[in-house]
């Protein structure tokens, strides 16, 4: 009787906890929390002192006592202490003045997650006070989220580029015909920037400077026109500051072997995939969501090489969240599609 008046009153909420950000969801008020999942400790105390967009902020520019981390790494936990207390302090926020009150949690998981990794993300959320909590898998929680007809006997074909994880899945008749977990994503795209400039003009730049330099003028084809940004960093050499020119053409050059990675992904994902359910691909194209997929010219790229049409989804940001919370609104019709 006390659990199920505890349930009238809990909050439901949805989570996609990523490489590189935290969304929360809940039925009542749609997205309510977007940070980076960045922990800020200070190693002599053992002590949280940042989380989420502050913590982001320490990255790079802290004394040795403090350690900016990221507990996430792949799209799964990392370390499991810092991953617990960033849920919590996430869950405190959205879930405010219920704190008797358990919540009930989905959360979103890699198709290539381990039983291991399974039980770590559900224990981490149960520690951080969760009541009950619910995988689901990325790409199904996208195609959720873009409104494709998962019910229906259709071949739907999902790329969702993450922070850590790019997912290719085929899906149909709310089951995963097909997947591929390949740990080539966002990061990977701001790690292989930080080479290429180190190598190309002796630039040391932080994770923050190649992201943003990734965003301004990354590139996946070449552009109607030519984009350049003035980047900042250490000389490799000499050890003081430096600023170059960098243009399209070199951040292209960069992410080629990374972008090269989420070819291959699609090209194994159609050859494995029965020839019935590649025809429906054919017909209706490929969905990328992710925030992968906001680097200009990726959907011309995989066009240009799969002859698919590839749509982009309307908000690729929050494209897993959206399906993830969307099976909070009717469980039982969304049973068949969690994992636990």
């Amino acid at each position: 009787m006390l659990s199920r008046l505890l349930g009238m009153f809990s909050k439901h909420l949805a989570m996609d906890l990523g490489t590189a950000n935290t969304l929360i969801y809940t039925r009542a008020s749609g997205i309510v929390l977007n940070e980076p999942s960045v922990v800020a400790v200070d190693v002599i105390k053992n002590k949280v002192l940042a989380v989420g967009r502050e913590a982001k902020e320490y990255m790079g520019r802290t004394p040795r006592r403090i350690k900016a981390v990221r507990p996430m790494r792949d799209g799964v936990i990392a370390d499991f202490e810092i991953t617990k207390d960033m849920i919590a302090y996430f869950i405190r926020k959205v879930v405010q003045g219920l704190r008797i009150v358990k919540p009930s949690i989905v959360i979103c998981v890699p198709t290539g997650i381990t039983q291991v990794e399974k039980r770590a993300v559900v224990e981490a959320a149960q520690l951080a006070g969760a009541r009950e909590v619910f995988l689901i898998e990325e790409p199904m929680a996208a195609a959720i989220g873009a409104n494709l007809p998962i019910h229906e006997p259709l071949g739907n074909l999902v790329v969702d580029i993450g922070g850590g994880t790019t997912e290719v899945a085929v899906i149909t008749m709310s089951a995963i015909a097909y997947a591929q977990s390949v740990r080539v994503a966002g990061d990977a795209m701001n790690h292989a920037i930080q080479r290429y400039l180190q190598d190309a003009f002796q630039l040391v730049i932080g994770e923050n400077m190649a992201e943003r330099v990734k965003i301004l003028i990354g590139s996946a084809a070449p552009l109607p026109q030519a984009l350049v940004a003035e980047v900042s960093g250490k000389d490799m050499v000499q050890g003081s500051p430096k600023m170059v020119r960098v243009s399209d053409s070199h951040i292209r050059e960069a992410l080629r072997e990374t972008t090269n990675a989420i070819l291959s992904a699609i090209f194994k994902a159609l050859e494995k995939t029965p020839p019935e359910l590649t025809a429906d691909i054919a017909r209706n194209g490929a969905l990328l969501a992710g925030g992968g997929s906001l680097l200009k010219g990726l959907d011309q790229l995989i066009t240009r090489e799969t002859h698919l049409k590839v749509i982009v989804d309307s908000d690729p940001l929050t494209t897993v969240l959206r399906g993830t919370g969307r099976t909070l609104d009717d469980r039982k019709f969304f049973s068949r599609v969690y994992r636990n």
